[in-house]
This record gives C-alpha cells, sequence and structure tokens, in this order.
C-alpha cells in the first residue's frame, strides 16, 4: 500500500501577486497542501520559514532585494529539514544546478498543469520524487559539455558536500578506486540516473517500494548528497550511467 501523505504546509514566496495567486490556487485544489503564509522577498521567505516552519517552500528564483536562490541557501543553512522547490517561467538547466547546489529539493515550471504541480509535490513531501527521463538526459548533456570544456566542477555539489564526496571517490585500495556502494546499491544508483521512480526501480528489482527508499536513504548518506539530481550527476560522473535512454 502506497505511503499516506500527512497535511504539508506551504509557504509560498513570490514578489508578483499574480504569482502567488496562481500557487496557492493550484494548491488548495489538493486538500494534501495548507498554505501557511505568502512571502514577497527572500528576507521575508527567511523570517516567515523560522517562524513558521512549514513542511514545503515553493520559491520563486527571481525577485528584487534578495531572490530565492540566496533565501534558499540561508533557509537550508539554518533549517535544513524543510523542503524547498524552486519555481520559475525558466527551463535554463543552469537555473536548476544553481537552485540544486543552494540546496533545493526540486524545480517546477510554473506553465506545467496543476495536476503535475500535485504529482510532484507530493512526492517531494515523502522523498521519492524523480526526475523526468527528458531532465535526466538534459543534465547528461550539460555535465558532458562542462568536462569537454574543463569546468566539470562547476556543478550542484560544490562546498563541503563536494569535498565529501570527492573524498568518497578517492579512498582507494592498492591504488584501484573503490566505491563505498554495495552491487545493489550501484544499480538502483544507474537506475536513479535513468530518472525512474521508486516503482519503476522496486519493479525491476523484485523489490518493495520500502526496500529502495532504504537503499537510496543508505545512498546519499554514503556519498554526502542530499537528491536525486546530484545522485544523477554523481552517477553519470562515475560512469555508472551514461544517461536515461542507454541500457
Amino acid at each position: 500500500m502506497a505511503d499516506r501523505v500527512r497535511t504539508v504546509r506551504v509557504l509560498i514566496v513570490d514578489d508578483h501577486p499574480h504569482g502567488r495567486e496562481g500557487m496557492r490556487t493550484v494548491l488548495e485544489s489538493d486538500r494534501t497542501f495548507e498554505i501557511a503564509a505568502e512571502a514577497v522577498n527572500g528576507e521575508e521567505a527567511i523570517r516567515l520559514a523560522s517562524e513558521l516552519e512549514p513542511d514545503l517552500i515553493l520559491m520563486d528564483i527571481n525577485m528584487p532585494g534578495m531572490g530565492g536562490l540566496e533565501a534558499t541557501q540561508r533557509i537550508k543553512a539554518a533549517q535544513p529539514y524543510i523542503k524547498i522547490v524552486m519555481v520559475t517561467v525558466s527551463d535554463d538547466i543552469t537555473d536548476l544546478f544553481e537552485a540544486i547546489k543552494r540546496g533545493a529539493q526540486g524545480y517546477l515550471l510554473k506553465n506545467l498543469k496543476p495536476s503535475s504541480w500535485h504529482e510532484y509535490l507530493r512526492a517531494i513531501a515523502v522523498d521519492e520524487a524523480p526526475m523526468s527521463k527528458e531532465l535526466a538526459f538534459r543534465i547528461l548533456q550539460e555535465f558532458s559539455s562542462r568536462a569537454r570544456s574543463g569546468t566539470a566542477e562547476d556543478d550542484p555539489i560544490q562546498g563541503e558536500q563536494a569535498q565529501a564526496a570527492a573524498a568518497s571517490r578517492r579512498r582507494s585500495q592498492g591504488g584501484v578506486p573503490v566505491s563505498p556502494l554495495t552491487p545493489r546499491e550501484t544499480e538502483i544508483l544507474e537506475r536513479v540516473a535513468k530518472g525512474e521512480s521508486n516503482r519503476e526501480i522496486a519493479s525491476l528489482f523484485h523489490l518493495s517500494e520500502h526496500t529502495v527508499k532504504n537503499h537510496l536513504k543508505n545512498i546519499l548518506q554514503k556519498l554526502h548528497l542530499d537528491n536525486r539530481v546530484q545522485l544523477a550527476r554523481y552517477a553519470m560522473e562515475q560512469g555508472i550511467a551514461k544517461g536515461p535512454f542507454s541500457n
């Protein structure tokens, strides 16, 4: 039986009244979500996040004063358990990379239909939101392009996370790199990088979804990463996955 999702308290952050109204309308059509408050800029978002401790923040990227990216980084530093989804009209992959680097769990386009929002945000709430296969492919393309141009280190796992992940990758025994993952975890990581959901992975390996979720938690802990996008980047960098359309 699928996990039941409790009511998810949401903070909406957007400097445009119409933007806030649009997000509010989408959320109010699904009883899973309860709107805790609304903010008009990054500074107000930080204050309300501290006061209200919402489960989820929908954060516009571009706002006057403190923008959504900086606000996301500050909120995640102080309250890492709050999940943040960036909301924007842009599908620029560099915006996605920057959002993930700042700690965001997800990324939504404002022009998506409400049902897509509901499905995605419910999955975020229970830590199982898959990337689309198109997004996985675009991340592979972007990473390959950066690697060719010599800028592969300018990616979503910088700072302490990057150092910890790099340390895991550098562990060696007799000069041969040692993966911290078990063979099963490596198989699951490969499927995550292809944009597959927990249900699809469970079906492929004849496991329960609960078992797949536990494997993913272990993988994230071992690699010192936070989310599926970072896992996909790691898998592609290490040659574990070659893109969402390979076998």
